[in-house]
């Protein structure tokens, strides 16, 4: 390998260089961006905007955001209020209180109409016993908000139904994942080796161009 990189020119080998580091920019930038599209879901998420994500069934279309408190955590007695922190589209590291808001988005007239709220555990793909259930009601604002404790690591999902305007049961679901898996937790740090392999590289740079 080394007989190979010395028989090339010096332009060659700087432009393979520049290239190599272009490469690892951008394999970066697509590390760290988030997705306009989400995953394969026909109703989750269509999309990531000013901290909120938005997502949409047939009947209806809401904005969705929340602030996680590990259940760990101990409100200190000279504190204004708990420490929480904002949650991606419903990706929580693990179990404590979630604290959701829904923004009825489109159409307007579902604000006119009674939406009940249900979560439920996730087993075998399939919904299992439901852990908060509240009853329809109209909200007249377009914002749902709803504080609710996850005991567990898992999937869960938060059903928001009601009727559309031609008086025909919808649902619109949104996915909640409890927990972080090992291939995720390996997405995160593979930058970092990355970055220390391109350090190692340049480090050497004046032995590899000897």
């Amino acid at each position: 390998m080394n007989e190979i990189w010395r028989s090339l020119s010096i332009r060659t080998r700087r432009l393979m260089v520049g290239m190599g580091a272009l490469g690892v920019t951008v394999l970066i930038g697509m590390q760290f961006h988030v997705s306009s599209q989400g995953d394969m879901s026909t109703t989750y998420p269509k999309g990531f905007r000013g901290g909120t994500c938005t997502m949409e069934s047939e009947a209806l279309l809401v904005g969705y955001s929340a602030y996680f408190i590990p259940g760990n955590y101990e409100i200190p007695e000279d504190a204004v209020g708990a420490m929480s922190v904002p949650v991606l589209c419903g990706k929580i590291p693990g179990p404590g209180t979630l604290d959701v808001t829904i923004d009825l988005l489109y159409p307007k007239s579902a604000r006119e109409r009674p939406l009940s709220l249900r979560l439920a555990r996730m087993e075998g793909g399939a919904p299992g016993r439901t852990l908060l259930s509240v009853p329809a009601t109209i909200y007249e604002s377009g914002i749902i908000t709803q504080a609710m404790r996850i005991e567990e690591l898992g999937e869960y999902r938060l059903y928001l139904s009601g009727k559309d305007a031609g008086q025909a049961d919808f649902t619109l679901e949104i996915p909640i994942v409890v927990g972080t898996a090992w291939h995720e937790t390996a997405l995160q740090l593979w930058p970092l080796f990355l970055l220390s392999m391109v350090a190692v590289f340049f480090y050497n740079f004046r032995r590899i161009f000897g």
